[in-house]
C-alpha cells in the first residue's frame, strides 16, 4: 500500500510506471503475432539489430536526443530482419539459422561500435549504454511521450490490417490465393515488430527486449483461442508487469527496474502456464487424474458385472480381493468401490464382498453396448 502512494504522489515513479505500462501494452499486444507465426526469436533478433543503428546514429550527428537515436535504431533494425528475409527466401538456410547469424553479426558489430565510440570525448554523456542494458528509472516525460507516440502509431497499423495480418499469421497460403500482397504484408507486419521493439530499448534494453516482446503473449496464448482476447490479454499482461517492476523496483535502492519488469513478466507466465483452465499444466493433470480415476472406476464396474454373469444369482457377493487380483491392485480397488458405492451403483455385502445394484447393472450393460458398437465400427 505504501508502493501504492508512492505511485501516487511521486511524479519520477508516475512517469517511469506509465513508460513501462505503455511499453508493456504495445509490446504484449504485438508481440502476439511473433509468437503465432512461431518467430519468437525475431526479437531478439531486431533488438540486437538495432544497436549498430543507434551507434552510427550518434556518430554521425553526436545527438543524444532519444528519437534520433530511436530512429538509427529503427533503421538498423528494420534492416536486420529484412536480412532475415531475404536469406531465408534466396537460400537453403533455415530461418532460426538466419536469425542467428543476422542477430549475432549486428551485434557484434554494435559492440565494435560502442567500443570505438567511448574513446570520443563526448560519448560519455551520450548514455549509449543504456540502450545495451536498459535504465527505465532514467525515463523522462518526452521519453514517454514518444514510447506512446510510435506505440499509437505501430498499433494503429496492426488496426488498419487487421485481417491480413490475420491471414498472414495463419494462413499465408490461403491470403495469397485471395490476392492479397503477403510478401508487403510480411514487410508491413515485421516493420510493427521494429518499432514495438525499438521502443523499448531505452527501458529493458537490447537483451532483454525480447522477453517483453513474447512473455506477454505467450502467456495470453495460455488462456483464450482468439486472435483478439489474446492480444487484448497480452496487453493487459505486458502493463501490469511494467507497473509492478516499476513500483517493486523504488522499493529496494539500486534494484534495476528493467529487469525486475521482466521477473514480473516471467511470474505472470509461469502462472499461466500452471494455472490457465484449457492450457495450464496443473488444470491438466487434475484432468488425468479424474480420468484416471473415472477409467479405474469403469473397470471395477465392468469386473463385477462380468463376475455376477457367471452366477444365477445377480446379487452373489465377490470379494474385494478377486477384484484387485484381476488388475486395479488392492489400493485401486478400495478407492473404485468406494466411489461406486457413493453413486449407488454398487452396494457391500456380508464380509468383504461386494456386488451391484439395479442402477450398476444397468450402468455396466451400457459400458458393455458401448465398448462394444465402438469396437464394431
Amino acid at each position: 500500500m505504501e508502493s501504492l502512494g508512492d505511485l501516487l504522489r511521486d511524479h519520477t515513479l508516475r512517469t517511469v510506471s506509465l513508460g513501462a505500462a505503455l511499453l508493456g501494452l504495445v509490446s504484449g499486444s504485438l508481440g502476439t503475432y511473433a509468437v503465432l507465426r512461431r518467430q519468437s526469436l525475431l526479437g531478439d533478433a531486431i533488438s540486437h539489430a538495432a544497436l549498430p543503428g543507434i551507434a552510427l546514429v550518434f556518430l554521425l550527428t553526436r545527438s543524444k536526443e532519444p528519437l534520433v537515436l530511436l530512429l538509427g535504431a529503427f533503421a538498423a533494425g528494420w534492416i536486420g530482419t529484412l536480412a532475415v528475409m531475404l536469406i531465408r527466401r534466396t537460400t537453403r538456410i533455415k530461418e532460426d539459422t538466419a536469425l542467428g547469424l543476422v542477430l549475432s553479426v549486428f551485434f557484434g558489430f554494435g559492440l565494435v561500435l560502442l567500443t570505438i565510440l567511448q574513446q570520443l570525448p563526448d560519448a560519455s554523456q551520450a548514455g549509449l549504454d543504456r540502450f545495451l542494458f536498459g535504465q527505465a528509472a532514467t525515463l523522462l516525460a518526452r521519453d514517454v511521450v514518444t514510447i506512446g507516440a510510435l506505440g499509437l502509431v505501430a498499433l494503429a497499423t496492426a488496426m488498419l490490417f487487421w485481417k491480413e495480418f490475420k491471414l498472414l499469421a495463419f494462413d499465408p497460403d490461403y491470403g495469397a490465393s485471395l490476392g492479397f500482397p503477403m510478401r508487403w504484408l510480411d514487410v508491413m507486419l515485421t516493420s510493427v515488430l521494429v518499432i514495438a521493439v525499438v521502443i523499448g530499448l531505452q527501458a529493458v534494453g537490447v537483451v532483454l527486449m525480447a522477453a517483453m516482446l513474447v512473455a506477454p503473449a505467450a502467456a495470453a496464448r495460455q488462456w483464450t483461442n482468439r486472435l483478439g482476447s489474446m492480444m487484448a490479454i497480452a496487453a493487459l499482461f505486458g502493463a501490469a508487469a511494467g507497473v509492478s517492476g516499476a513500483v517493486l523496483s523504488s522499493t529496494t535502492e539500486r534494484l534495476p527496474t528493467g529487469p525486475t519488469i521482466v521477473l514480473c513478466l516471467s511470474a505472470i507466465a509461469i502462472g499461466s502456464f500452471l494455472l490457465a483452465p484449457n492450457r495450464g499444466l496443473l488444470w491438466g493433470w487434475a484432468r488425468q487424474v479424474r480420468s484416471r480415476g473415472r477409467l479405474r472406476t469403469e473397470t471395477a464396474l465392468l469386473d463385477l458385472y462380468e463376475l455376477g454373469a457367471q452366477h444365477r444369482d445377480r446379487e452373489h457377493g465377490h470379494p474385494a480381493s478377486v477384484l484387485a487380483a484381476l488388475g486395479l491392485g488392492r489400493v485401486g480397488t478400495r478407492r473404485s468401490l468406494a466411489a461406486l458405492r457413493l453413486r449407488g451403483l454398487a452396494r457391500r455385502t456380508e464380509g468383504d464382498r461386494w456386488t451391484l445394484t439395479r442402477e450398476g447393472v444397468e450402468e455396466a450393460e451400457r459400458l458393455h453396448e458401448s465398448g462394444r458398437g465402438g469396437t464394431e465400427e
